[in-house]
């Protein structure tokens, strides 16, 4: 299987879309009772609270765990809200993580109109999605770190934006200011009053 998507060009690097700086929306394909959800909210809400998350619950493992996670895919396409969709779940045997390894799952990841982020199993676990998607990370967590920007490192670029801004405001005024002393200056100097009381 993996020869042949290969060879239809599914695991293409110049296919992989690049991921949105500023996500607005975030969908994540995975099991809502697993630990996986919570540790992506967590960080993400931890790196940058504005992004809406939605969770597009799935079975991710055993009989009929493909087509869940591919109906969750949809789902989040139906909605039309987020820019980027990441599929996750956490470690397991070779067996536990057949989902992902699915022809039907692997096209999904494929046809999905926004980026994806693969984040199956541990870090030396590699399946046919991590293939096709967009972006692999090596753990949810992970791949919840790839999906923001660092909030407080954004915090601290617009403080020395503003700074930068602030120095450069002032020096223009004060140029104007002694443009504008020096024109007076000037004007009293040729002033026919003046010229008049010499």
């Amino acid at each position: 299987l993996r020869t042949r998507l290969a060879e239809e060009g599914l695991f293409d690097a110049g296919r992989k879309r690049p991921l949105p700086s500023y996500p607005r929306c975030i969908g994540v394909v995975t099991s809502a009772s697993g630990a996986v959800w919570h540790d992506i909210v967590t960080v993400v809400r931890r790196r940058y609270a504005a992004v809406e998350l939605v969770l597009s619950p799935a079975q991710v493992q055993g009989d009929g765990a493909a087509a869940s996670v591919v109906a969750g895919l949809r789902r989040l396409w139906e909605l039309d809200r987020c820019d980027l969709i990441i599929v996750a779940r956490g470690g397991g045997s070779a067996e536990d993580l057949g989902a992902f390894n699915a022809e039907s799952v692997a096209r999904a990841i494929y046809a999905s109109p926004v980026p994806v982020i693969s984040a199956i199993g541990h870090e030396t676990d590699v399946t046919i999605a991590d293939d096709v998607a967009d972006m692999r990370a090596p753990t949810p967590s992970a791949a919840a770190e790839l999906a923001v920007p660092d909030g407080a490192a954004l915090r601290l670029e617009v403080e020395r934006r503003r700074g930068r801004l602030r120095a450069a405001l002032a020096e223009r005024l004060a140029t104007a200011r002694d443009e504008l002393e020096h024109g007076a200056r000037h004007l009293e100097g040729v002033s026919p009053r003046r010229r008049m009381r010499a």
